[in-house]
């Protein structure tokens, strides 16, 4: 008797099928953080119409998601990040429930028609969102069923299942769970973002997501030469075959490499470098003034300090628990050096924090600050604020 039709019109095999559930998932990854996430949510990149309609149509039909409440939710867990009103947040939640249970957290969340209004603006609302993909959810994943048992047959069962679980395992659970809890970090962003690896190859760069919370509007996430972005690579493909214009990427700075002869004039370019690529400047501060401060007085056997001082030095206030604050207060109470150079390093943050106003008194605060740091007799802080002020923005790099 010939079986041949429980394989589908396809019947493609074991390691066939395997391929074609591994590309089908890869699509999914594809559509959530080329169009949902870097597109859709946070405008970086332009995506064609049809390369839009596409990713559109492909999200429903594998988990009857609409735009604008992914978008909304996730809008809002950047406004509130591991802060109370963030709606996927382990830090809040715990880490178990958004592994677990990530994708009824963002269903929660996205049923709050409010939330959709504020935080969802400027999605599609066209007669296909409104007719189609509203009112027929469901439709679209018995679509998805049919199509997967009619090319696939048997096998197109597990191929349909990987392809429902690979939005909730992977966006819900590991983006939104491990990427707040467990991996590296380039940043000290004010909320408990990683990055982790290896899982590239899986969810198409949003595995970078400590880089994607200290520059949120760019398109490319990776900043370290080794980090790879897959779902950079697919807008470079789009852009190559004019299905995408990417509108921006995060800055990159060009420091001097050795003292210049003339000192460059604190002026509103200098200012407004600073403050665009300003947690790169808190990156250089931690490694070239405070960290080296901190060894350098630990080797003298200062005060009360030790090596896990480093984290309470370098991490942002709000990300300190009580322990953390108390240890950070007794080590700058014992070491003036330590102490001078956190004073410096908050007021330097003062420069983007909006509460100084005019360009002017801008230009005049950060004036202030190198002229102060430069006489402040701590080597290394006067080595920063002298390369302060020859920092540049790389030209923009495809």
């Amino acid at each position: 008797m010939n079986l041949d039709f429980l394989y589908g019109l396809a019947n493609l095999g074991l390691w066939g099928n395997i391929l074609a559930g591994f590309i089908m998932v890869q699509i999914t990854m594809v559509a959530v953080t080329c169009y949902l996430h870097r597109d859709a949510a946070h405008r970086a990149v332009d995506l064609h119409p049809a390369l839009r309609h596409f990713f559109r149509f492909w999200i429903w039909a594998t988990s009857g998601m609409l735009t604008s409440e992914w978008v909304a939710v996730h809008r809002k867990h950047h406004a509130f990040s591991d802060q109370p009103g963030d709606p996927h947040s382990p830090v809040i939640l715990g880490l178990k429930k958004i592994l677990l249970e990530g994708a009824e957290v963002y269903r929660e969340a996205a049923r709050d028609p409010a939330l959709v209004e504020k935080y969802g603006r400027g999605t599609p609302n066209d007669w296909v969102e409104r007719h189609i993909y509203t009112r027929h959810r469901d439709v679209g994943i018995m679509v998805l069923i049919a199509f997967d048992l009619i090319v696939f047959g048997v096998p197109g069962i597990t191929i349909m299942a990987v392809q429902l679980l690979a939005m909730p395992v992977f966006a819900a659970g590991v983006i939104n769970g491990l990427g707040h809890a467990r991996g590296y970090r380039n940043f000290e962003c004010d909320n408990a973002a990683v990055n982790i690896v290896p899982w590239g190859i899986l969810v198409g760069g949003e595995e970078l997501h400590n880089n994607h919370h200290a520059f949120p509007s760019s398109a490319r996430f990776s900043v370290r030469r080794w980090e790879v972005d897959i779902g950079w690579m697919w807008l470079k493909l789009f852009s190559l075959l004019g299905l995408a214009r990417v509108r921006k990427v995060a800055p990159r700075l060009v420091e001097p490499r050795a003292p210049v002869a003339a000192r460059r004039p604190v002026d509103l370019e200098t200012v407004r470098t600073i403050i665009a690529a300003r947690m790169h400047v808190l990156r250089s501060y931690a490694r070239q003034v405070t960290l080296p401060v901190l060894k350098s007085e630990l080797r003298a056997g200062a005060g009360a300090l030790n090596r896990r001082l480093k984290t309470a030095l370098i991490r942002h206030p709000c990300m300190l628990d009580d322990g953390g604050r108390r240890r950070l207060q007794e080590a700058l109470g014992s070491c003036a050096s330590l102490r001078t150079v956190h004073e410096f390093r908050e007021r330097l943050a003062v420069l983007w924090s909006g509460s100084i106003g005019s360009n002017e008194r801008l230009i005049a605060h950060l004036g202030a600050w190198i002229r102060e740091a430069e006489q402040s007799g701590i080597e290394r802080l006067q080595q920063f604020a002298g390369r302060l002020r020859e920092l540049k923005l790389a030209p923009a790099a495809g």
